[in-house]
């Protein structure tokens, strides 16, 4: 078995910033070959703007954009256009993520391409789905705020984004979910489909369990930083020395597993918390014994007990501590990338492995227009179509 299943697709990607590019990077590392098309711009600022971002989106392109090839074309130019024709003709697969009908003034809608390449697989990422929002310019925090997640993440009154682009890879991953099914029933069929993806849409998918939540209890799920987890003990807990430990207990086994094992007789004993549902009902008196255990240790024996005990634990960890983390050291777990400034920056590869193998970094970061030449001598060479 191989860890690039999809050899031998080609996917064309109009692209920039995270969801587009989220979902080629998606099939690039699963062996599809991505051409990553770009505007060719100019000498001081070439290619994806998204590759001169800075602050919080100065990550985007490192990212989202190995094991692609880069083709930079002037789209506004005749000589141009015929070449994305032709690319687009060679295609399995195309993936867009532009403003609303910013493809098709240039003559590159799904109606328009269905009817000249009906095999081609045309994948729309978009702020929303067909709707009376369809129209409309969305960003992740855009969605996220009309969604309700910016409302979970936050405290009352003080809504806040997730801490990562959520919607945009998710959206990019489910975009690639249904071209992997449109690729099945195409197979069956001999034709391609309209596969669309929207921000918005999977925002509601992210915040349906707390939608199903204020139906099924009649009341409306307070933010999370109001603490009403579910389970008596999910929280995190100050250890001897300044350290945080993250702790749950979510089972019945756990719950009679810590109390004998931290000596916690006070709690195991208690009549009125011999439930589940009364242990979480009584989380103001049980919280302050368990602290009150957990702090006598430091983060590391606390970690350690916990671990022999199999109970679910986790430091409090910062996106940057993951790069010295002992299970992503593994092989395979972060991809080396190479910076345009020559720097190697290891970056965490998909989350999966096939038959035990790690997708592999094939191509690394392009600069921009570097595969020109090369992929229209391997495309359109039967079209007749020379390097020049």
């Amino acid at each position: 078995m191989s860890a690039t299943p999809l050899a031998g697709l080609r996917v064309i990607e109009f692209a920039h910033m995270v969801m587009g590019p989220a979902c080629g990077m998606a099939l690039a590392d699963l062996g599809a070959d991505v051409i990553k098309v770009e505007p060719i711009g100019t000498s001081a600022a070439p290619g994806d703007n998204t590759r001169r971002l800075k602050g919080a989106g100065s990550g985007f392109f490192a990212l989202f954009n190995r094991n692609k090839r880069s083709v930079t074309v002037d789209m506004k130019s005749p000589d141009g256009m015929a070449l994305v024709h032709k690319l687009i003709a060679r295609a399995d697969i195309l993936v867009e993520n532009f403003r609303p009908g910013a493809l098709d003034a240039l003559g590159l809608s799904w109606a328009a391409l269905h009817e000249a390449h009906p095999r081609l697989i045309y994948t729309s990422c978009k702020g929303f789905l067909p709707g009376p929002y369809a129209h409309r310019v969305a960003l992740d925090e855009v969605v996220q705020m009309m969604g309700g997640l910016a409302y979970m993440t936050g405290l009352p009154g003080k809504p806040m984004r997730a801490g990562s682009s959520v919607n945009d890879i998710m959206g990019g991953t489910f975009a690639a979910l249904g071209i992997l099914a449109a690729v099945i029933e195409r197979s069956r069929t001999g034709v391609g489909q309209h596969v669309q993806a929207g921000l918005f849409e999977n925002n509601a998918l992210l915040v349906g369990q707390h939608m199903a939540q204020a139906v099924i209890t009649g009341r409306a799920p307070p933010p999370m930083g109001v603490r009403e987890p579910a389970w008596p003990i999910y929280d995190v807990f100050a250890t001897a020395g300044g350290g945080q430990v993250f702790v749950g207990v979510v089972t019945e086994g756990q719950w009679r597993l810590l109390c004998d094992s931290f000596g916690l007789d006070v709690l195991a004993n208690d009549p009125t918390l011999s439930t589940q549902a009364e242990r979480q009902a009584g989380r103001d008196r049980v919280l302050p014994v368990v602290a009150a255990a957990f702090v006598t240790m430091n983060q590391a024996e606390l970690m350690m007990r916990l671990d022999h005990l199999g109970l679910p634990y986790a430091p409090i960890a910062a996106p940057v501590d993951l790069f010295h983390d002992p299970h992503l050291a593994e092989p395979g777990a972060l991809l080396p990338i190479t910076l345009p400034d020559g720097r190697t920056l290891p970056l965490p590869n998909l989350p999966l492995a096939m038959d035990g193998a790690r997708p592999a970094l094939r191509h690394d970061l392009p600069t921009p227009g570097q595969h020109t030449a090369e992929v229209t001598a391997e495309w359109l060479s039967e079209l007749g179509w020379a390097a020049e």
